[in-house]
């Protein structure tokens, strides 16, 4: 069993710890709000006031923060991860960042002896709660071996998928995909509903065919009752959706598609839906089609 620093313990990072608890690893949590960390140390764990305090001691320091400066910050302010984790340490990013910064913080770490991994996941709140995320990893292979115990605990479905990076890179495509697919979920149901469809019956029979997939499985429903409560915030995907756009262009990649995928999340972060759930972009839709959200 390992002693592991939790760093981050909102809507995914909470349960994630928590499982870790549950498989009988020592996990010390810290969360800028106090109350998240103190929620952990009810189930098991233990709560940190500072990252110095929950990384002091920890064989292994794993990350869920918002965006890559939160990242940056964590890690290299004095005090933070790297310069309280011993030589050796395996630190665990599961956050959703930029892949070049990903790659910077692996080389600094690397330069204080320490092992970092870009894991980033996929699966929102359900997943981390079920302990069924999809996790792509990013690092050197023994270092994804040696952490391969902890990540089967969180997520189903853990691959390796290159060198520092490349989860971040393979993470984007994945938000890209996501957001693509509940740009076309939302306008399919206004189609549907203009021409008078049963939207649940229609739902259902789509969902048996080519067009199935979990966004129509996990958010048809949520638009077709309103219900915009969030397992992944539109924020979030707005900052993705940047990240997208950022690494598209670093490559030379034209994407059109993405562009206007970002513009639609945008624009539904802008009408002050930042807060809901991704499946609300649905809400865009609907006032592009003249009606109330």
């Amino acid at each position: 069993m390992s002693a592991i620093a939790f760093v981050g313990l909102g809507i995914m990072g909470g349960p994630m710890a928590r499982h870790l608890v549950k498989a009988g690893h020592a996990v010390v949590g810290h969360n800028r709000s106090p109350g998240k960390a103190e929620a952990l140390a009810a189930d098991g764990g233990r709560a940190a006031g500072t990252v110095t305090e929950a990384v002091t001691g920890a064989d292994v320091v794993a990350l869920m923060l918002p965006d890559s400066p939160d990242v940056v910050d964590v890690c290299t302010r004095d005090g933070g991860v790297f310069d309280t984790a011993e030589p050796g340490t395996l630190v665990v990013d599961f956050s959703t960042i930029r892949p070049d910064v990903a790659r910077d913080l692996a080389a600094r770490a690397a330069e204080r002896g320490l092992r970092m991994l870009d894991a980033p996941v996929s699966g929102g709140q359900a997943g981390a709660e079920n302990a069924a995320l999809s996790i792509m990893v990013g690092g050197e292979e023994a270092d994804v071996a040696a952490a391969r115990p902890l990540l089967d605990v969180v997520g189903s479905t853990v691959v390796h998928v290159g060198p520092s990076g490349a989860g971040q890179t393979v993470k984007a495509a994945n938000q890209l995909i996501v957001a693509g697919n509940i740009a076309l979920l939302a306008e399919a149901i206004e189609f549907l509903r203009a021409h008078g469809a049963d939207l649940d019956a229609a739902a259902r029979v789509l969902g048996g065919g080519l067009a199935g997939s979990k966004v129509l499985d996990q958010k048809a429903q949520k638009m077709l009752s309103g219900d915009y409560s969030p397992g992944f915030r539109i924020d979030l995907h707005h900052k993705d959706m940047g990240i997208v756009a950022d690494s598209a262009r670093e490559a030379g990649v034209v994407a059109p598609v993405a562009a206007l995928v970002a513009q639609l999340v945008a624009a539904t972060r802008a009408a002050g839906d930042g807060g809901l759930d991704h499946s609300a972009l649905h809400r865009t839709v609907r006032r592009l089609n003249g009606e109330s959200s």
